[in-house]
Parts: C-alpha cells; structure tokens; sequence
C-alpha cells in the first residue's frame, strides 16, 4: 500500500528527542510491514487541535499531497484520538494510522505463538474498547495482523460492546493459564538449580543476535524493528560448570503502547524474574542514551527499578559500527565500568568477556540466617523453599524459624515480598 508517514512536532513537546531521528524510526516501523513509504516528512504542530491534531493548513497540505501521489495510508506518528482519526480519514480520503495502531499491526503480523498471537490480540482488542464503532472491530480475520489495513482476503463481522468484553475475558483466561504454565517451567528450572539471564533492550538493539552467538540457536536475527517477538529460551554455558537458561525477549520502544506492555506482562514475566538481566544497548545509534532511558521506563512499569542494579549488566553492542577512536574511548569507559561489558554480537569481540561477567554475577557470596516466620507467612515460606535457599526447619508455637543460606540479591527480593 502506498504510505505517507508524518511525524508530528509538538510545540511543546518535552520528549527531548531529535525529529528527524523520530521521522526515521517511523519511517522503519512502516517498512517493517512491508509498505511502499512514499513519502516520510515532518509536520510541526504548534497548537493541538481537538478535532484532527493538525491545523487546518496543514490538513489541506496533506489531503493535497495525498491526492497527488495517490496515497491509501497515512501513518501519524503519535497517538490519535478516535474523532481525530475519524476526521482525518474523512480529510485525506485515505485510511490513517496512528503510532500505536502501527505496532499493535506489526506485533499482529510477528506471533508465531499461540500465546503471542493471544497477547496481541488482548492488546488490540483494548486498544479497540475505546474506539469501538460498530462497523470496525474486526474480530475474525483471514490472515495475519487485526485489520487495521485492511485489503482483500479478511473476514470482519459487526460485533457489539458485550461481545468484545466477552472475547477479551476468554483470552484473559487463556493467558492465566499461560502464566500459570510458565510459573511451573520456572520452579523447575530453579529445581535444577539454573539461573534464568534475561535479555532486554530496544528494538533492533542486537539482542537476537547476542542470543544466537551464545547459544548457536537459529532465532531470527535482521537489522529490522521487532524483528523479534516470541520469547525464546535456550541452555547457555557462561563459564566451565556454570549453566543458566537464556531468554531473548521482545524488543522495546519509545512510546510503546500500554496496550502491548499489559498484555505481555506473562511473557515480561521472565524478566521479572530474572535471576541476572542483560541490557542490550546500539551504542552506534545516535539516540543511544534515550534509547536506554525508554528501556529504563518500560522496566519500571514492570517494578524493576534501582534495587535492582545488582542483577543487571548494561551490553555495549555494535562498537564494530563506531569510527575507531570513539569505539576505543567507549571500550575504554566500560573496562572501568563496573557491571559494562563493550561488544560486537556480530563478530564476537568481548563476548567472552560478556560471559565471564555474567557468570561471576550469578556467583554471589552467601551467608546464613535464622528467619522467625508466622502461620500465616506461607507465601514467604513457600518462596525460600522454591529458591532453594533452605538449610533447615524447626517448628514453633508460634510459626516456623527457618535456617537459610542465601545471597544479598535473594535477601533484598526476599524484603519485597
């Protein structure tokens, strides 16, 4: 489809980040789905306008180009209301798109799994609720994405407000279980005594392919936004004798929908959980920093803050894109960095130094503890046991005291509890 994409610039926009860095970004979420961009320009916004974000002028300047290059989509890089939309279509006689729209599309077209296609499939439909027009839900389709596009081929059926709510509580509890089932491959993994190492990052940081050099998986690997979706886990040896399961999990983004970040809250989980967490960083991008701090945000909303900078490691990726000098002054930061590690997944430069990092991370010292639990601390009991971190058990009058030996890492996540 041919596709103009428009970057709105917000008069007062405190994102900080650079247009023309935005502009391209989108630019690459639009050809992720295969579309003929056209065109890709910015738009400035010096005043929001309730009924169709931009001002008149601007809407006009479109509706003309639209006509001319004989345009069928346009993607507005930000969010839209549904008048605005609404509006907008009517303006340009084109279908339009907004940024969330966009990536629910992408995710759409990316699930391999069930439980993916579950996922995003829950995240469309809330994305829906509050667009919800009669003749637009699109809750049976012939092929991949959730008709947001649109073409030949798809099924739509008119479906009120009660039958989305029912389709949304039907995948709800699909996806329980899907918790439910993750929940007991995680208690096995910690009977085997392997630490799970989670990898994070933004989207096209080079994840996938930092997975498929340590463990010499085939997952897919492309110079291409959310070329992963899937979780995907695999056994690693970071150093002789020392095993843990590796998790490549789906890449972030700025602005990314809540939608999406609720919805993959079961797969999120393995990070969650993590025993170390992997931030996989494109050091050779320009917007690097705010990149990080976007990945930052997201794993907050997942309540992984500052406490938790013991088990992580920042992965300076992609030093082999860097003029020499600048790839050596980073290389040289991250030698007196604790807990940085510069790298090329893609020629393996530093990776064995990544591995001996992550190893000596995930042995920690120990110390042993009598802890004075109450009847009614089963859940706390439960988790010692689960960990492992049990030496022995006397019970009480009032409770249990129970002996542990355990890390400063498993002392704090047991405080949070």
């Amino acid at each position: 489809m041919r596709t103009l994409v428009l970057h709105p610039v917000l008069g007062k926009d405190a994102r900080a980040r650079d247009p023309e860095d935005a502009l391209a970004e989108a630019d690459s979420l639009a050809r992720a789905l295969d579309l003929d961009v056209v065109d890709a320009r910015l738009a400035p916004v010096p005043r929001i306008r309730a009924a169709t974000l931009f001002g008149s002028g601007k809407v006009a300047e479109v509706a003309a180009l639209v006509a001319e290059a004989e345009i069928g989509l346009v993607v507005v890089d930000g969010a839209l209301s549904p008048v605005q939309q609404r509006n907008l279509e009517r303006a340009w006689k084109a279908k339009v798109l907004d940024r969330t729209g966009l990536i629910l599309e992408i995710f759409g077209e990316r699930a391999r799994t069930r439980e993916g296609a579950l996922q995003v499939e829950l995240a469309h439909l809330s994305y829906q609720r509050s667009r919800l027009v009669r003749s637009w839900t699109h809750l049976e389709r012939q092929r991949g994405g959730f008709g947001f596009l649109g073409g030949p081929g798809e099924t739509q059926i008119e479906a009120d407000r009660r039958a989305l709510e029912e389709r949304i509580e039907r995948i709800e509890e699909a996806l329980t279980r899907a918790v439910r089932t993750r929940g007991q491959h995680r208690a096995a993994r910690r009977r085997w005594d392997l630490p799970t190492v989670a990898l994070v990052g933004y989207t096209n940081a080079g994840k996938s392919t930092l997975f498929n050099r340590l463990t010499g998986a085939g997952v897919l690997a492309r110079d291409m936004l959310f070329a992963t979706l899937d979780p995907t886990m695999r056994a690693v040896e970071l150093a002789p004798g020392r095993r843990a399961v590796l998790s490549d999990t789906v890449g972030f983004i700025s602005d990314l929908p809540t939608q999406l970040v609720a919805a993959f809250r079961a797969t999120l989980e393995e990070v969650v959980d993590a025993d170390l967490i992997l931030h996989v960083r494109d050091v050779a991008h320009p917007e690097s920093a705010i990149q990080a701090k976007n990945v930052g945000e997201v794993l907050a909303q997942l309540g992984i803050g500052e406490a938790d900078a013991g088990r992580m490691i920042e992965v300076w990726n992609k030093v082999d894109l860097l003029p020499p000098d600048q790839s050596e002054a980073l290389r040289a930061i991250a030698a007196r960095t604790p807990r940085v590690c510069a790298i090329s997944a893609l020629t393996g430069e530093g990776v064995d130094a990544l591995t001996a990092m992550a190893a000596e991370a995930l042995t920690e010292p120990t110390r042993d503890e009598t802890l004075r639990l109450g009847f009614d601390e089963g859940r706390k009991r439960a988790w010692l046991f689960d960990r492992k971190l049990v030496r022995g058990e006397v019970q009480t009058e009032a409770g249990y005291e129970v002996a542990v030996r355990w890390s400063e890492r498993d002392r704090s996540r047991y405080g949070a509890l």
